[in-house]
């Protein structure tokens, strides 16, 4: 389902605003209150039924909700003065007062491309595992709301008959208040794994449902009281229940033998997933932040696998987006990940930050024989993936390249390093001479929330490539804005091209826009 306003367009199924068919930079929660009151747009909605809808009903205050409203207005072209668009009823509460045009299906210019029929979530049994709403105040155990879910999506993505969204779009909906109909048309599931967290005198409560998208009926429930050492139990028990309500004759013991070892120590378990809200974040700040986390993961659990691949990741985004100095970056990534590798061989995540730490060092052939094996232990890791697009792009392989990023973006539709994934869908048109195609693919990329310089410098050569000097320029400037040492060597010492012809193109249409 998609709502059109004037020049605007609201895209439910990818939880998106475009205006004349490109992305608007919007918040989660503006897109979820943008699509609320477009969907009661025939009444006033309250204040209350706002904070239901848009926080879950937890308590926040009028400024917060005066803040939101405003930015609401400013993605679609509004104001507090003219109000053409969003009204306020003083004392009441607000209307969705623009004319709309619903159930009109997005242009082909704008959609993401599918995988085949055998790829997709559609055609096989698909869940989106969500964060579980926090009940009161659960203090240092709040974690648990996002690491147990976490948890839950990487063993259930063992599993190669089940299509798993990954984490990072379906941990766009903490809090809940989003009810499976909704989830199925943001996401495209047929199943909605979702529950709460309640910290009591007696430990920890979990409760825990699994929903039918379609009639938003709930198939199974089950609520776990277990003591705060024992939440690793938990996880066990919900992934066993979870492979027992698919109504799919598959032996159980196929669900039950998928498990991750855990670590011992919840304050390690706990600073690990901290560390990857960090570390998806791609800033300085952020990514520094990660590696101490990790880094004390590292020291309550020296056994923990994953936290010395978060620590490779940590050591390969200083190396890629000149955060340190790159040469040691590139090695601490590699001492990292052959550290991880050595304690879990079998672990996906850890397979990939071993592919990724031979990126830098431009051993292209060697990293996408880990990121395969990354991705045949678990073939719905959209990250995995995703970093296969991108090697197999470097190596001039573009039709492998483009299935790759397709198969990442349908994995993971919301994902936050989204444009990192347009932008490889660009590369892949780019190297095949296909410069339209990468224009417009780059070109989506750059504008995305969160792309970095060097997306921009990938639109700059994808339009000098089509001979759009000026775009290529302006798109130069932005790059240099975020980035003002960039240049040649240092785009391609982080895309080291294994293509000689690809590079040499790709060289002089940059030199081509002024970057020297």
């Amino acid at each position: 389902m998609s709502y059109r306003f004037g020049s605007f367009e609201l895209d439910a199924q990818r939880f998106e605003l475009l205006h004349g068919g490109m992305p608007v930079a919007a918040e989660p929660q503006v897109v979820a209150l943008l699509l609320f009151l477009i969907e009661n747009r025939d009444r006033l909605v309250t204040r209350d039924e706002i904070v239901d809808a848009v926080w879950s009903g937890r308590i926040v205050s009028d400024a917060a909700i005066s803040s939101r409203i405003k930015s609401a207005r400013h993605a679609v072209g509004d104001d507090g003065n003219e109000q053409r668009i969003i009204r306020t009823i003083h004392g009441r509460g607000f209307r969705f007062i623009a004319e709309v045009e619903d159930n009109i299906r997005t242009p082909a210019s704008t959609m993401e491309p599918r995988q085949d029929s055998e790829e997709t979530a559609q055609s096989r049994p698909s869940i989106a595992v969500l964060p579980l709403a926090i009940i009161g105040d659960a203090g240092r155990h709040a974690i648990i709301a996002e690491a147990l879910p976490h948890e839950v999506i990487a063993e259930l993505c063992r599993l190669r008959w089940l299509f798993v969204i990954a984490r990072n779009s379906s941990f766009r909906f903490a809090g809940g208040g989003t009810d499976a109909r909704q989830i199925k048309a943001l996401l495209g599931v047929r199943y909605l794994l979702s529950g709460t967290l309640e910290v009591t005198h007696g430990g920890i409560v979990v409760c825990v449902e699994l929903a039918d998208t379609n009639t938003d009926g709930v198939i199974w429930a089950e609520r776990y009281v277990v003591e705060a050492d024992a939440v690793h139990q938990v996880r066990t028990e919900i992934v066993s229940s979870v492979a027992a309500a698919m109504e799919i004759h598959i032996p159980l013991h196929e669900a039950s033998r998928a498990r991750l070892s855990s670590p011992d120590c919840l304050d390690a378990w706990s600073a690990y997933h901290l560390g990857l809200q960090r570390m998806f974040r791609f800033t300085a700040a952020n990514n520094a932040a990660a590696a101490e986390l990790f880094t004390l993961a590292v020291a309550k659990e020296p056994g923990f696998a994953r936290a010395h691949a978060g620590l490779s990741f940590t050591h390969f985004q200083n190396a890629f987006l000149d955060y340190t100095d790159p040469v040691e970056a590139t090695a601490r990534a590699r001492t990292a990940a052959e550290r991880a590798l050595e304690l879990d061989p079998l672990d996906p995540f850890v397979n990939c930050a071993m592919g990724r730490s031979h990126w830098l060092s431009g051993e292209l052939h060697t990293g996408l024989a880990w990121l395969d094996r990354s991705t045949s232990l678990s073939p719905n890791y959209a990250q995995g993936t995703y970093a296969r697009a991108w090697t197999e792009t470097l190596l001039g392989h573009g039709d492998e390249g483009q299935r790759h990023a397709d198969r990442a973006m349908a994995l993971s539709p919301i994902d936050p390093l989204r444009y990192a994934m347009l932008a490889t869908r660009a590369l892949s048109h780019l190297i095949r001479g296909e410069h339209a195609d990468a224009v417009n693919w780059a070109d989506r990329a750059a504008r995305e929330p969160g792309a970095h310089a060097l997306i921009a410098v990938i639109a700059a050569a994808c339009n000098a490539a089509a001979s759009d000097q000026a775009r290529g320029e302006a798109w130069i400037s932005v790059a240099r804005a975020q980035n003002p040492g960039l240049s040649r060597e240092r785009f391609f010492r982080s895309f080291p091209f294994g293509d000689p012809v690809a590079r040499r193109h790709i060289f002089d249409a940059l030199g081509n826009v002024g970057l020297d």
